[in-house]
């Protein structure tokens, strides 16, 4: 019984947390973003998605290695031929043949709610990846400063927990 008693207050906290006012977070002025959409949520869209993703974070990680935004910018603008080469190879790769664009530039974002915090909606200069009508799920990030989480050279994807959740597994349990 005090174990319940324990969750129900627990989860009780965490809806009191969550009916909060919207946080609006500012993503510093002087950034840029990353975003890549899929076509759809179809199982093959995501999974053209991830490995398309896959392939724009090699080029990526050379130019998250910049130590000014100026510098960021610089890499990107010098790295988009290649960056659009290497999608064309994983797209024949993995046997996919929608269109993919890429954008450098100022780039619609709707609002996001991540991880408690809301992102606002605007233009800001990123680096967009379409992949076929861009109607699925999308991955974005922060290029600079550098925000993204990408994966390792071992090509484990990074593994996040929830301090709560795991907490009410173990009273539970």
């Amino acid at each position: 019984m005090k174990k319940i008693l324990i969750a129900l207050g627990i989860i009780i906290l965490i809806i009191v947390y969550n009916t909060e006012d919207k946080k609006y977070i500012t993503i510093p002025e002087e950034s840029i973003r990353y975003r890549i959409i899929p076509n759809s949520n179809s199982a093959e869209d995501i999974n053209a998605k991830e490995q398309i993703q896959k392939s724009v974070e090699k080029d990526l990680k050379k130019i998250m290695e910049a130590n000014s935004i100026k510098e960021t910018r610089e890499n990107i603008i010098n790295n988009l031929e290649n960056i659009k080469e290497n999608i064309e190879i994983t797209k024949k790769n993995i046997n996919y043949n929608k269109d993919v664009k890429v954008n450098y530039g100022l780039n619609y974002f709707p609002e996001k709610e991540f991880m408690g915090n809301t992102y606002k909606e605007g233009y800001y200069e990123s680096l967009v990846v379409e992949i076929g009508n861009a109607e699925g799920s999308n991955f974005w990030c922060v290029l600079f400063p550098p925000l993204c989480m990408m994966e390792n050279d071992d090509n484990e994807k990074v593994e996040y927990t929830f301090f709560l959740k795991n907490l009410i597994s173990k009273i539970i349990n």
